[in-house]
């Protein structure tokens, strides 16, 4: 029987523990988003993340500037904000307005105060598995497998995307944690023969239905991370229905990763106030 995971009711723990570790710090973590333009969407995202940090005690400020802001404003913008000490997460919506480079303004962000994690060094510190922030989705992802029970150490997982944002960072912390990993992308060869061997699935590669429900292993644990809007609706990167009775476990879409994503946000911004006085743990 497979078990669908309840992304809601993983999230509204993450908050919860959130807000009960932030009662005990001797600050309150400020999470501050920019957002550049009037994209709708992008609206509705940072309304939900202030909402959503202020729910678990933490600050929250959202910084509107308009599309026509040049990129040096917007670098400068940032620099203050990595100079205030009021300022413990950082967050940039994307996409951003044509004309503005999204890796510049990634890098201009004090690591630690990443909380996307998009700055390189941030990148360098998850290849080498020092210390620092993590990005949320990959975050969220394992959490699910952790929260499950499930075995990591020695599993074949299959990464399908190797996407910045997913793809690459969730192969690397499944490596860190034992798995044998293998990363699929558009030119793999017989991708329905490399999915059928894992033990572990996390779909990341934004084609609808693409990792077919007979490609499962018997057992597996799928973790769909896919968003595809299509006339019926949201769906995944899975073929949901033709992968239950299949699957030990699996993320439905929407309701999986998506509020988990949002929650290790906070997380993010929890573990940004602590490195930034002195508990890299």
């Amino acid at each position: 029987m497979t078990t669908v995971v309840d992304g809601k009711q993983l999230a509204a723990q993450v908050r919860a523990s959130v807000k009960e570790r932030t009662a005990t710090l001797g600050g309150v973590p400020r999470l501050v988003a920019v957002l550049v333009g009037e994209d709708p969407a992008s609206e509705i995202y940072v309304r939900n993340k202030a909402r959503d940090a202020e729910k678990s005690g933490l600050d929250s400020e959202v910084i509107r500037l308009p599309a026509e802001t040049p990129s040096d404003a917007l670098l400068a913008r940032i620099d203050a904000l990595n100079a205030d000490p009021k300022t413990t997460g950082i967050l940039v919506q994307l996409p951003l307005p044509e004309g503005i480079d999204a890796a510049e303004v990634a890098a201009r962000i004090d690591p630690d105060k990443d909380v996307d994690c998009l700055n390189p060094t941030n990148t360098g510190r998850l290849v080498q598995n020092l210390p620092g922030l993590r990005p949320c989705t990959p975050s969220g992802c394992l959490h699910v497998l952790d929260t499950a029970g499930v075995e990591l150490q020695g599993a074949r997982a299959v990464v399908v995307g190797r996407s910045e944002i997913v793809g690459k960072p969730v192969s690397l912390m499944l490596l860190h944690r034992h798995a044998t990993v293998t990363i699929c992308h558009s030119r793999t060869r017989d991708l329905a023969g490399v999915v059928r061997e894992a033990d572990v699935v996390i779909a990341a590669v934004g084609v609808p239905e693409l990792v077919r429900g007979d490609w499962i292993k018997p057992g597996a644990a799928v973790i769909d991370v896919g968003m595809n809007r299509l006339e019926s609706g949201l769906v995944g990167d899975v073929d949901f229905e033709g992968a239950q009775g299949r699957a030990g476990l699996i993320t439905p879409v929407p309701g999986g990763v998506g509020p988990l994503t949002r929650a290790f946000l906070l997380e993010n911004t929890l573990r940004a106030w602590k490195l930034q006085h002195g508990d890299p743990a």
